[in-house]
């Protein structure tokens, strides 16, 4: 295999067998979301001894772990996500990296895993896409919210059988172009509401993003397949009664009064990257943001009175989409007023033509990659 060094940490060594350029634009064409996965990925190595080391970008292809790995059996493990846009001069930029490395060790901390450096988490997303440009999509106008999806994660890779932290740890970073996260794009959805499982419970991971969060949330996401609904809506464990995210995305609430609140952070809810720069472009709006409690009694009455004018959930993988109504077993939530989602769409539109270079950049949250 040929090696190549293109950057002072990782060394380069490029497949001889990359993806031939016709069969990767027909996947550009119509690349659905985390269905296919471009030719390289990014590894680092860290051992108790040795610290990190080992930095390269390899061949995409499966892992070997030994049967007794950690990961397999103590559930020891974080990821990220993140997106690659490519702008109208064909340069790549990232948005905000600096908040997902910063979260990445926020995650580390709570699942006791070794923390990775600023320079290690964006130098790996840079070292990536020096071999992998190509398959980041261009937008074919600005509707088109194509984007290459970065995934870097972390795993316990010892082999051992004993509850303690794991000595040895990889972490990667894959990529996978997309398109949009929901096929109906800016169209309202349904959200189901779990009245039988919880998320995340006081002093647990909920503020991590660990896969075990995810997947306490799969058996809610059946019973919202089941009830036609897209998302699940999660209440306290304590209390049962406070809003606090979907199983993958925070929510905002839009009063006629032209306040923006959202559920405040506690340690069962996830720092979202798009609920951070949402509650910033809020204010260029002429919107007043809130962190504060709010009780699934407050968003029932305020859907009913015309309080609330519009309820939207964002992420990394969806951006910002509008929620339509809300559905238990009991009951359907839908707002009486506004129903247009004005609010959502601007601040979406505000976003993306920033992550996409459309309009200045005057927070800086922009990186270049490539």
């Amino acid at each position: 295999m040929p090696t190549a060094s293109f950057d002072t940490h990782f060394e380069a060594l490029p497949s001889n067998q990359p993806t031939g350029d016709e069969i990767r634009d027909e996947i550009l064409k119509n690349p659905g979301f985390g269905k296919h996965f471009t030719d390289h990925m990014a590894h680092i190595r860290w051992t108790v001894d040795a610290d990190w080391h080992g930095h390269q970008v390899r061949p995409y292809g499966p892992l070997t772990l030994d049967p007794a790995a950690s990961v397999l059996h103590y559930g020891q493990e974080i990821f990220e996500g993140i997106k690659a846009y490519r702008h109208a001069d064909g340069s790549i930029w990232t948005f905000r990296p600096e908040k997902n490395a910063e979260r990445f060790r926020r995650s580390a901390r709570r699942l006791a895993l070794p923390e990775l450096s600023d320079e290690d988490f964006i130098g790996s997303l840079k070292a990536l896409l020096a071999q992998d440009h190509s398959w980041v999509p261009t937008p074919a106008s600005a509707s088109d919210e194509c984007s290459l999806y970065l995934r870097p994660f972390m795993i316990a890779s010892e082999a051992f059988l004993g509850v303690r932290p794991a000595h040895e740890v990889d972490y990667y970073v894959i990529a996978s172009p997309a398109a949009a996260y929901f096929k109906g794009g800016i169209e309202p959805v349904s959200i189901w509401l779990s009245s039988h499982y919880k998320r995340a419970a006081p002093g647990g991971t909920g503020f991590a993003k660990c896969g075990g969060n995810y997947a306490a949330s799969l058996a809610a996401q059946k019973e919202a397949a089941a009830n036609d609904c897209s998302q699940v809506a999660f209440l306290d464990a304590a209390e049962n009664k406070w809003i606090e995210e979907l199983g993958g995305m925070n929510l905002f609430f839009v009063f006629k009064d032209g306040r923006l609140v959202t559920p405040r952070l506690t340690d069962t809810i996830l720092e979202g990257v798009t609920r951070n720069s949402v509650l910033t472009l809020a204010k260029d709006e002429g919107l007043t943001p809130e962190e504060r409690p709010i009780s699934i009694d407050e968003w029932r009455e305020g859907a009913a009175s015309g309080e609330i004018t519009e309820v939207f959930a964002c992420g990394t993988a969806a951006v910002i989409t509008p929620v339509g109504e809300l559905v238990s077993e009991e009951e359907r939530i839908r707002l009486t007023a506004g129903g247009n989602n004005e609010v959502a769409k601007r601040i979406r539109t505000k976003l993306l033509d920033l992550q996409y270079g459309r309009s200045e950049d005057k927070y800086g949250w922009l990186t270049q990659l490539a």
